[in-house]
């Protein structure tokens, strides 16, 4: 049975956001606009795509 992933892109620059935000983009594994990321869908996870949802879209 294969695990359950997410995509995560990165839609918006992170200037003017809050330095905690920053580090949650960068836990997420993501650097630049547009960078995509395959993530395993986990509760910390999904923590950490609600704390910057404004920052990233969700991709099936």
């Amino acid at each position: 049975m294969a695990e359950k992933t997410v995509k995560v892109r990165l839609v918006k620059g992170l200037r003017g956001c809050q330095a905690r935000h920053r580090l949650s983009v960068k836990a997420l594994g993501l650097n630049k606009i547009n960078d995509v990321r395959e993530l395993k869908d986990s509760p910390s996870v999904r923590g950490l795509i609600n704390q910057v949802h404004y920052l990233v879209r969700v991709e099936a």
